[in-house]
C-alpha cells in the first residue's frame, strides 16, 4: 500500500494554487472523494481548503486519526461541524474568501446551500475545471502506479484465455475475471466523476449482448442482470464464432487502467473480422498524431473520418441511434477525467504527462461488437503505453 509523498501533494496543491490564482479564486473547498485522495493521501470524512496563497488545511471529522497517518499535509486538523469552518479558517491565519471554489460538478445541491450560507459574503464559483485540469498531467509517480495496473490488466487478459469456454456464461466469465483482479490488488471501487455514471470492474458481453444499447455514456452498453444496473454483463451463454469482449478497468493503489480486448472461440464471420482490423487501424493512427500540442477534438475528427473512410459509418463507437460521440477519455484516479478525445474539444491540447484510454469499437446489432482498447501517456514526441497486452484478434 502506498502512502502518497510529501512532495507529490505540494506539486499538486501548488498546481491548484496556480489555477485559483489565474481565475481569481481565493479559496478552494474541496469534499469529493477522489480530489480529497488526490491533494491529501487520504479520504477521510472532511474538507480540504485550498488558498490561493498559503498552507492547505485538512479539515477531518472521522477519521482524524487515520486522516493524520495517511495524509502528508502539515496541517491536519479534527472538526465536528461545517458551521466550525470560517472559525478555523480565521484560527489558522486564512482571510475569509471573496471568491470562493466549489466542485460545483460533483457537490449537491444541500451542500452547495450550506456552505453558502456559511460564507454568506463569498461569490461560489466553479473550482471544478481547474482541478480536472491539474490532475489531468500526471507525475512520474503516478504513471508509475498505472504500469502497475497495467500489469493487472494483463493477467486479466491472460486468465480470459485460459477459462473461456463453450457453454459458460457471461456472468461466469466475469467472476473468473474479477476474481483475478481483486487477487491482483483491485480496489473494488471503480470510480467516476459523472452524475449517476456507475461501473463495476468493467463489462463482459458475447455474442449480441455486445451490441445492445444502454444509458451509460459508452460504445457498448449490454444487457445487465437486471433493470436496477441496466448495463454489463448478463446471464447469456457464450457460443462459438461469435464476438467476446473483455472490457476491463483494473486499479492499483488508487490508479486506474482501461483496456479492451476481442475474444472468440473458433473463428468470427469475416465482416467481423476485417472490423477488428479496421479499429486496430485506428488506433495506429492515433499513435501517428497524437503527440503534445494537438487539440483532442483534432484527433477526434482524424480519428471518425478514417473510420467512416473504412466503411463503419453507422457502426463506429456504437449501434446507428446509439453512438458517442467520443473515441478516447482520460483516466487516472477516475475514469472520466480529462483529456477526452471527442467531438467539440479543439481549444484543448494534448500535455505531456496526460494519460488517456483510447477505444474503437464497431458495433453490429445481432452480431455483437469487436474492438480494442489501450491506456496511454503522452511522452515527449509520442505516445506510451501503459497496457501491453497482445493486441490481436484471440482465436480460441
Amino acid at each position: 500500500m502506498r502512502i502518497t509523498p510529501l512532495s507529490e501533494l505540494q506539486v499538486r496543491v501548488a498546481a491548484l494554487q496556480k489555477q485559483l490564482a489565474a481565475n481569481d479564486i481565493d479559496l478552494a473547498l474541496l469534499v469529493q472523494n477522489a480530489d480529497l485522495f488526490y491533494f491529501t493521501g487520504s479520504i477521510q470524512q472532511g474538507v480540504l481548503l485550498v488558498p490561493a496563497v498559503g498552507e492547505p488545511l485538512y479539515l477531518v471529522r472521522k477519521d482524524y486519526g487515520r486522516a493524520r497517518m495517511e495524509s502528508g499535509l502539515r496541517q491536519v486538523v479534527p472538526f465536528r461541524s461545517p458551521k466550525d469552518i470560517p472559525g478555523l479558517l480565521q484560527d489558522h491565519g486564512l482571510s475569509q474568501p471573496a471568491r470562493l471554489g466549489l466542485e460545483l460538478d460533483v457537490l449537491p445541491v444541500n451542500l452547495f446551500q450550506r456552505f453558502s450560507r456559511l460564507f454568506g459574503a463569498a461569490d461560489p464559483v466553479d473550482v471544478s475545471p481547474a482541478i480536472r485540469t491539474v490532475r489531468a498531467v500526471k507525475s512520474e509517480y503516478e504513471i508509475a502506479i498505472m504500469k502497475d495496473a497495467a500489469i493487472q490488466a494483463d493477467r486479466v487478459f491472460q486468465r480470459a484465455k485460459e477459462v473461456i469456454r463453450v457453454g459458460m456464461t457471461d456472468l461466469e466469465l466475469a467472476a473468473e475475471l474479477e476474481l483475478v483482479a481483486r487477487r491482483e490488488g483491485h480496489q473494488g471501487i471503480t470510480r467516476m466523476r459523472a452524475f449517476n455514471a456507475e461501473l463495476f470492474y468493467g463489462h463482459v458481453f458475447s455474442g449480441p449482448d455486445g451490441a445492445v444499447p444502454a444509458g451509460l455514456d459508452a460504445p457498448l452498453g449490454g444487457l445487465g442482470l437486471n433493470p436496477s444496473v441496466g448495463q454489463g454483463v448478463s446471464y447469456k451463454t457464450i457460443a462459438a464464432e461469435e464476438p467476446i469482449i473483455v472490457d476491463f478497468v483494473t486499479a492499483f493503489d488508487g490508479y486506474l487502467v482501461d483496456q479492451t480486448r476481442t475474444f472468440c472461440i473458433g473463428g468470427l464471420p469475416e465482416e467481423l473480422v476485417k472490423a477488428h482490423d479496421a479499429m486496430l487501424q485506428v488506433q495506429n493512427h492515433l499513435k501517428q498524431i497524437a503527440k503534445p500540442g494537438v487539440t483532442w477534438g483534432g484527433i477526434y475528427d482524424e480519428c471518425l473520418k478514417l473510420a467512416c473512410d473504412l466503411g463503419y459509418r453507422e457502426n463506429f463507437m456504437g449501434a446507428s441511434g446509439a453512438q458517442v460521440s467520443f473515441i478516447g477519455h482520460g483516466i487516472g484516479i477516475e475514469v472520466d477525467e480529462y483529456p477526452f478525445i471527442a467531438r467539440g474539444f479543439n481549444e484543448q491540447k494534448l500535455e505531456k504527462n496526460m494519460t488517456f484510454a483510447f477505444e474503437p469499437k464497431a458495433v453490429f446489432p445481432g452480431l455483437g461488437a469487436v474492438g480494442i482498447e489501450n491506456t496511454y501517456w503522452v511522452a515527449e514526441k509520442q505516445l506510451g503505453h501503459l497496457t501491453y497486452s497482445d493486441q490481436e484478434l484471440v482465436v480460441l
